[in-house]
């Protein structure tokens, strides 16, 4: 692996545990949101996002009916980004009220210190819309960790297993590809950025992944189960 110029990085089972999103968040989000978009539904921003899922879904025509749509999306796990976008507002209250805080891996939050004291910029590609990336990283248990990242991208620039949003990301840092390095734990993740020309490496917890993917499993993409194990400063 070469040296990078930057590292992108994934959160959920990379710098964080997936449980976290998966169990505190999720299930906050899903309870709050008849009551947040009762109280926001005039809002422009979350009118705009509302309106997207009802267009998706020409069926649709009532704001509960948009409500249970996405609560069920809530349910399957689903990576759309107008559900992203009203996670990240709700989730904003419950940081604020201090209602959690996001837990970063023991080794991830020296390391990431580490590599912006080193002069390499971060940058942060989730799933989850940046309003909720900035949140997470600035109400941390390891404190605020916000201004560490250069920058930050979510599905609005694509998706995260289509080679063409790494090259969109690249575009937009103003960096070759083969200059940046993707950490994941997402192996089709790592298959679409390292077709994009990235460099790539599997973070493969423990914590999350109870077999390892070594061999075949990791599909040619370097494997540490720490970011202990990434010696990227020469």
């Amino acid at each position: 692996m070469n040296t990078p110029r930057a590292i992108l990085t994934d959160i959920e089972g990379t710098t964080s545990s997936i449980s976290f999103i998966r169990d505190v968040l999720f299930p906050y989000a899903r309870d709050a949101l008849p009551g947040f978009v009762a109280e926001h539904r005039n809002d422009p921003e979350v009118r705009r996002w509302l309106d997207a899922v009802a267009i998706e879904h020409g069926s649709i025509c009532s704001d509960e009916v948009i409500v249970e749509t996405l609560q069920g999306w809530i349910d399957q796990d689903r990576k759309h980004t107008a559900l992203k976008a009203l996670q990240g507002m709700i989730w904003e209250a419950g940081y604020r009220d201090a209602e959690f805080a996001a837990p970063i891996y023991a080794d991830a939050a020296p390391a990431l210190r580490q590599w912006h004291a080193a002069g390499l910029p971060l940058y942060v590609y989730s799933s989850g819309s940046v309003a909720a990336q900035k949140l997470f990283f600035g109400h941390s248990e390891a404190g605020d960790l916000t201004s560490l990242f250069s920058g930050w991208f979510d599905t609005e620039v694509g998706g995260k297993r289509d080679a063409a949003s790494y090259e969109a990301i690249a575009a937009r840092i103003g960096m070759e590809p083969s200059d940046i390095l993707f950490l994941s734990d997402v192996v089709e993740e790592l298959d679409a950025a390292g077709t994009a020309g990235m460099q790539t490496v599997l973070v493969d917890r423990p914590e999350d992944y109870a077999t390892p993917r070594t061999g075949a499993a990791a599909r040619g993409h370097h494997r540490v189960t720490s970011f202990a194990d990434l010696l990227l400063i020469p």
